[in-house]
This record gives structure tokens, sequence and C-alpha cells, in this order.
């Protein structure tokens, strides 16, 4: 067989070829591994990359040695046990060639996700410029991940750890910051949060979407994105028309002195935003190697209409979140259960509000419910928001009460950490006698009548009750209602509510009934 010769472009190509380095030839390292990253302290704390397949792979740090080999796939890592918290130094990654991380310290890793009132920034919260410029807390880091909606899990992200000081804490999450400080000052620890939300989205969006393609309950929502992605064609060549036409439009307002009309809202389905699982593949997938204590979580106000499917939902988040790291045997607690602690909506008045039911109570109640599942806790803020607007500014409060609870649930602490939480209900004599968890000291807030408790009949029709505090009971009776079957507490989206315990912490809304809707 003749062959043929090479061309000279030919025989360039062939040497570069045989004479590139490999695709992992150098360690390379993910975003989340780099200078000053906090490990998880106390616990296996893993440290991951790439490299050639088959490459030992030496981590160390401050004394600790880990090993490891890269697989066929180049991916490698390895994990230095049980850190002392505070220890601080640079870390070394060596392999065919050396990486150093600089300033590493380990101490408390937390995640901290959700929507718009988690990615709230300190510089937008209540006493900005006096917070930052105090700001001063070299042992608290953060790294903030880029926005990234993806079809498929990924394996790093962007982003990069920041040390908390004036200079950069304006641009922390106020809810992780605060959460953050309050557990440094109370543990003496130094603390790592690692802040990954989206505003505007709801819980599917950060649920694997094998989960929600595959349970029945939320199949729906897969089969929706799926029509979404079939009309996006026709929905993306009506939206570029309308573009046209608003530009036009535009022009004109100008020419008229006008106010220039709104822009069209671009369709969903031409990328992977809107699909179920997306946030989940390009913001929590790239996070699961990270050996973590726990997270805590602010969302859903976006899922506000939905609450009866938020029941099931919420906890499938959770759990599917647990299954991930436990797989990976990375959770910080050695536990498969990890802590997770969420905010439960505060108070405030929708736009859409509907006068003959509240959604807001609703979407709480489903949060209540959700501590069911171990280890997990809630910040109750039904006090702490604002009736005319959905992003409160007071998240140094939100972030102390999750700081309570963690500093309670996970580090032991003897203190209070809830606000009263309603435990049951008996009728005696015409009143309903209430009992309450997390009770000691109840009292109302101004020290005046207890607000916020209404009681129903059989006719359904709530009325303003009389509440008496008897220790961890309530007692409550009204004129309108002889014979009450119900009770309902701070059920509105903006409700009068004073019920407090000796800490100072409020009483979660609740009822006792199902009933779908209230005059």
């Amino acid at each position: 067989m003749k062959h043929l010769p090479f061309s000279c472009a030919s025989r360039l190509l062939l040497a570069a070829l045989f004479l590139a380095p490999s695709l992992h030839a150098a360690i390379k390292l993910p975003a989340l591994v780099g200078d000053n990253m906090v490990l998880q302290a106390e616990a296996k704390a893993n440290v991951w990359g790439l490299a050639d397949p088959g490459e030992k792979v030496t981590v160390t740090f401050e004394g600790k040695t880990a090993q490891a080999s890269a697989g066929a796939d180049g991916k490698w890592q390895a994990r230095l046990e049980n850190l002392k918290s505070g220890t601080t130094g640079d870390l070394t990654i060596a392999g065919t060639n050396t990486v150093t991380l600089k300033n590493v310290v380990a101490g408390e890793v937390w995640v901290a996700s959700g929507q718009s009132n988690m990615e709230f920034r300190v510089a937008g919260s209540l006493n900005a410029q006096t917070e930052i410029a105090a700001a001063n807390f070299p042992a608290i880091r953060m790294f903030n991940l880029k926005r990234a909606a993806k079809g498929e899990p990924q394996d790093n992200c962007e982003g990069q750890w920041q040390v908390c000081s004036p200079q950069t804490v304006g641009g922390f999450s106020a809810v992780g910051y605060f959460f953050a400080r309050r557990l440094h000052e109370t543990l003496k620890q130094p603390v790592g949060v690692i802040h990954t939300s989206w505003g505007g989205t709801p819980a599917e969006f950060w649920t694997p979407t094998p989960i929600i393609v595959g349970t029945p309950d939320f199949k729906h929502i897969a089969d929706a994105w799926q029509q979404t992605i079939a009309n996006y064609p026709k929905a993306k060549e009506a939206y570029d028309k309308a573009m046209q036409e608003w530009k036009a439009a535009v022009e004109q307002a100008k020419t008229d002195g006008k106010a220039a009309p709104r822009q069209p809202n671009a369709p969903r389905g031409g990328d992977a935003f809107g699909g179920p699982g997306c946030l989940y593949n390009g913001m929590i997938a790239p996070v699961l190697p990270y050996t973590i204590q726990g997270a805590i979580w602010y969302q859903g106000e976006s899922d506000a209409s939905a609450a009866a499917l938020y029941r099931k939902l919420f906890p499938t988040t959770i759990l599917s979140w647990r299954m991930a790291w436990a797989k990976a045997g990375l959770a910080g607690s050695d536990r498969p259960d990890f802590p997770f602690l969420f905010v439960q909506l505060a108070n405030y008045i929708p736009a859409n509000s509907d006068p003959t039911r509240s959604e807001w109570a609703e979407l709480r109640e489903a949060q209540l419910q959700t501590l069911e599942l171990p280890r997990t806790g809630m910040a109750v803020a039904i006090d702490i928001g604002e009736a005319g607007d959905i992003h409160p500014k007071n998240k140094q409060e939100v972030g102390r009460r999750l700081a309570l609870c963690a500093e309670a649930t996970v580090y032991y602490r003897d203190q209070e950490y809830s606000g009263p939480l309603f435990g049951g209900s008996q009728i005696e004599e015409g009143k309903l006698r209430l009992s309450f968890r997390n009770a000691n000291g109840m009292k109302a807030k101004d020290d005046g009548p207890v607000k916020g408790f209404t009681i129903a009949g059989e006719d359904r029709v709530f009325h303003a009750a009389d509440a008496e505090i008897q220790g961890d009971h309530v007692i409550l009776s009204s004129k309108e209602v002889p014979k009450p079957v119900a009770v309902r507490y701070a059920w509105a989206d903006n409700p009068e509510c004073n019920l407090i315990n000796e800490a100072g912490l409020p009483a979660s809304p609740f009822r006792t009934d199902d009933w779908s809707s209230r005059p």
C-alpha cells in the first residue's frame, strides 16, 4: 500500500500532539480550593482536584498530611482529619508540581443558600455603613458562587474566598455574614460561609433534577419545563418581534417626551435557567466535595402560591442535599443528616394579596411542618419584616436567630434558641387551652394584652380571642365563640402579633384547622 506523504502542517500538528502535556499534567484545583479557604475543623476536611491519572498527590497543612492517587479520570480527593480549630497557615498540594495555598484556616464551614433575602448584601442592610466600618474579622471568610444555571451537575464554579474586612464585607450575604459573626464571637472560632443563592427562585430549581422527574408529586414541574422548551422557538420569535416594536416605541417616547414603555421579558426555554434542578446543578453540585458543618436557608417567597406543594418539596430538597453529601461521605459532622436551619417568611403584604386567604401564612405553615425532619431548625421572622418591602433590612436579627439555633442544637450551648411553638390544644368549658414548647417566660412583647389569636366554632368564622397566659399554656376565649373548635395565631400576610418567650423570641404562626379560606 502506497503511503501518502505528510504535509508540513500535518508534521507540525503530529509533533505538537506528541510533545503536548497530558490534559491534567499539572495539579489543577477547583475554585473552592484556594487561598483564604476555611477547612472544617475536627472532621475529615476534603481537598480535591485534578492530576494525571494515577498520579500520587500529597496534601500538607500545619503538620497534618493526607495522600491520594488520581483516578482514571484524573480526579483525586485527600482528607485532612481532626484539624484543630484556629489552625492557620499555608496548605501545600504536591504531585508532579506543587501548589501552595495561602492563609488557610481551620474552623466551622456553613453553606448559605436560598433566594433574594439570602442574596441580600450587607451594603443594603440596617445601619450598613456602621456595620461595614466595624467588620474587621479576618477569621470570617466568605465564598460567593457566581450565578450559574446548568442542565447537568457541574464539577466547578466561579468565585473566590474573601477575608472579612470593611473593604469586602459590603458584598457578603447579610444573613450569612451576621450568622457567621455571631458564631465567631460566641464560639471563638473561625467561620467560613459558602454563599450560593439566586433571587426569585423556587425550591425546585435547588432540587436534583432526577428527584423532580422521578417523584409523582413533582413530575408536573418537569413536564411543564419540557413544554416550555418545546414552545421556545415560537416564543422567541414573538419576543424578537416585540423587542423590535419596543425599541421603536422607546425612540418615539423620546421624541414625544414621554416615559419609555417597559421592556418585554425574554421567554424561558432557551437555556437551562428555569428547569428543575438548574441551580442545584450549577450552584450546589460543585460544592458537594466540600466538608461542611451544616446549611442555612432563606427561601420560600417564590413558592408562596403553592404552599401545599412546598410541604412536600421543601423537605425533599433538604433530604436530597443530605443524600448528596452523604454519598460523598463529606458532611462535616460525619453524619448523613447534617443540620439544616432555615428562616420562616417574615411579615409582608404582597401586591396580589388575597383578602379571603393568606398564601404567606400557608407557606409559613409548610415551613413549620418541615421541623418534623430531624436536625432542622427554624428562625421565626414574623416580627422583623416590613409590610411594604419583601426585603426587610434587619438581617442582623435574622442571622442572630439562626446562630442561636446553631449554637444550641449543633454546638450544644445551653440556651433558648426558638420562640414558642404550638404543642396541642384542648377544649375546657367554652375555652381553648393551648400548650407550647420553648415557652419559658412566655408573655406579650409589649407587656400589654396578647395579640394575634383568633378562634372559630363550627361555623368556621374566626373572631379575635382574649388570651390569658398560664405558664407554658395560653387560655383563649371569645364572647362571639361559645364553643370554639379551631384556633389560629398570626394567620395573615402581615399579622399583628406579640407573643414571645423570656428570650424575646417570637412565637411561630400556626393553625389547628385545615380549612381552605378565612373570612
